[in-house]
């Protein structure tokens, strides 16, 4: 008997149940498609992009416009947060980056969302790329490194103190749809619609890996996991992959969402349970368990493709931004 209990106290204890996601708030602070939705890391505010070439800062809890962020000549593809919170770069078509100080919304924000007394301005825009810019992301160890990719093929990375560019790689032979830094800033992985997902040296720009070298299906998003173990690959071919970047092997795939044709973001959930969350092009955002692969919930009310979705930094929440015939934000939370 003894040696039986010995043997069940060292499984692991079960998961716990999952707790379903429901809609909590919508809203629509754009006039065109939401293309991206970002929570900042301090979890006080909620991010959103769009075609109609403004950034929207939101409550997090009401979806109340706290500020607008215009300067942009054209839409907005995507958006990254300096790790403290304090910037916020914005990628977009008209070939600029460019870099928001968001500490005075900050210093005035609270949970109800009161307008900003005045709105945010650009510090920096960020020029040399040839082509829409479609991706951007900080440096998660300093707020002075940014990088990009764009529709001229390259992979750029930005001193955002002088504003130059430091390095330009000839990255891939088609667009870059995804840059991303590994949590210790050291490495940089880029997808492309040329099919292939390569890692970079974020100092020299060597290239150090290449992860996938397909001709197809596209690789519409690329992104390292929370630990730095692994990287979320998604393909267009309705698929979404978990590799170990170390020794270049699939670990899980995730499936039963659609995405053909768009570069749809996905996320890692991980305040309560590990989840990998992804819109889709059948209007829904998908819920998968990371290491069963099972699909958990399905979140239906979006009326046009979701392109993008964040999860909250400590509560259990999931923001979602829909196309244009949708153009809405949607907060989904777990019940409690």
């Amino acid at each position: 008997m003894s040696s039986g209990a010995g043997q069940q106290q060292q499984q692991p204890a079960p998961a716990p149940p999952y707790r379903p996601y429901r809609q909590v708030r919508a809203a629509t602070p754009h006039t065109r498609a939401v293309s991206c939705v970002r929570f900042s890391p301090c979890g006080r505010l909620l991010a959103t992009a769009s075609l109609d070439g403004t950034v929207a800062l939101l409550s997090p809890s009401s979806l109340a416009v706290i500020a607008t962020l215009r300067g942009h000549a054209d839409g907005v593809s995507d958006l990254s947060w300096s790790t403290e919170s304090y910037y916020l770069c914005s990628a977009s078509d008209d070939r600029t980056l460019r870099i928001w100080d968001i500490r005075p919304v900050l210093a005035g924000a609270n949970p109800g969302g009161q307008p900003a007394a005045a709105e945010p301005a650009a510090v920096r825009v960020l020029k040399g790329h040839t082509n829409f810019v479609f991706s951007a992301n900080f440096n998660p160890q300093t707020s002075s490194q940014v990088a990009s990719g764009g529709f001229d093929c390259t992979v750029r990375i930005w001193d955002v103190k002088s504003g130059r560019c430091t390095r330009a790689i000839d990255a891939h032979s088609e667009p870059v749809t995804s840059v991303h830094f590994i949590r210790d800033g050291s490495i940089i992985v880029s997808g492309s619609h040329d099919g292939s997902c390569k890692i970079w040296d974020a100092k020299t720009g060597a290239c150090l890996k290449t992860v996938i070298d397909d001709k197809k299906p596209a690789v519409s998003f690329s992104m390292f996991s929370p630990n730095g173990k692994f990287i979320l690959v998604a393909t267009l071919d309705d698929s979404l992959k978990l590799c170990n970047f170390a020794t270049g092997k699939f670990l899980k795939v995730y499936s039963g969402h659609v995405n053909r044709v768009y570069c749809i973001q996905s996320a890692f959930s991980v305040t309560n349970g590990k989840y990998i969350v992804s819109g889709s092009e059948d209007n829904c955002v998908y819920i998968w368990d990371l290491q069963g692969r099972n699909i958990l919930q399905k979140l239906e009310g979006h009326n046009d493709t979701v392109i993008s979705v964040s999860c909250h930094p400590t509560e259990n929440k999931i923001a979602s931004g829909g196309l244009d015939n949708d153009r809405t934000v949607r907060l989904w939370a777990q019940d409690i």
